[in-house]
Order: structure tokens, then sequence, then C-alpha cells
């Protein structure tokens, strides 16, 4: 003999899971040059003997693994390349009068006493503020009286 149910509830929570349990997520929309190479080895192992890929097929794929690859060398390097800009245009400006936009959006000016060149985007020290270097709209020279 059986025993029947009683009560079957008609829902069930739980708690979400906190975030330790929780992996993260990587972007994997791009494919990386050796993820590209496995395929392409794959595409070969596993090929139709009968009709095999075309050679001027394999190294277009082959050139094109290349042309990603050195897009992505010039795009770091001109990355790099503009924040040392950047830092070297903040830290000219040290000792000069400058003309910015407040958090307001009203128009500030005051001696820059220090430039900080850590972190994702150069910042000036305009009489005791902060200033972004985007933030700055005109540069005095100093006086040489």
């Amino acid at each position: 003999m059986t025993t029947p149910i009683t009560s079957i509830p008609s829902t069930i929570t739980t708690a979400p899971p906190d975030a330790s349990t929780v992996a993260s997520v990587q972007d994997q929309s791009q494919l990386s040059s050796q993820q590209f190479l496995q395929l392409l080895v794959a595409q070969l192992k596993y090929q139709d003997p009968s009709n095999p890929v075309d050679n001027s097929t394999l190294m277009n794929e082959t050139a094109t693994l290349n042309q990603i690859s050195t897009m992505q060398q010039l795009s770091q390097a001109s990355t790099s390349q503009m924040q040392a800009e950047q830092q070297q245009t903040a830290a000219s400006m040290v000792g000069r009068t400058v003309t910015y936009l407040d958090s307001s959006g009203a128009t500030q000016s005051g001696y820059v006493s220090a430039a900080t060149i850590s972190g994702t985007s150069p910042t000036l020290t305009v009489g005791g503020q902060v200033v972004g270097l985007s933030q700055v709209q005109q540069v005095i020279a100093p006086s040489t009286a």
C-alpha cells in the first residue's frame, strides 16, 4: 500500500547564491590566435579526403590570422603611446595657469601645482582641486618678468 501525499507545495523558493559561489564570466566573443590555430588544425584533420581544403583558402586564413595579430599589436602600441603623450602633457602643465571646467560646468582658473600620472588618465592639482586633463580648456605660460 502506498501512502498518499497530503500536501504539495505550489512553489519552491531558494535564496540566490552569494557572490563567492558565482563564477566570473569571461568574454569569449573574440578568438585568440591560439584558438584560431586549433580550429585550423581541426579543420585540416577532419576534412573530407575526397574534397580537401584548397591551398589558397588555407593561405588566406593564415594571412588573416597574421593581419589580426598585427592589428592587435598596433592597437596596443597606439594605446601605450597615447598614454605616454597624456602623461607628458600633464607633466608639462606643472607651474602654469590653466582654465578648466569644474564638476558643475563652470569655468575656473588656477595654478597647476602637481600632476598625477598614475592610473588610466593623468590628473592635475589646481588650487587644491583635482582636475582631469580632459577638463583643461586653456594653458597660460608663466610670465617671464
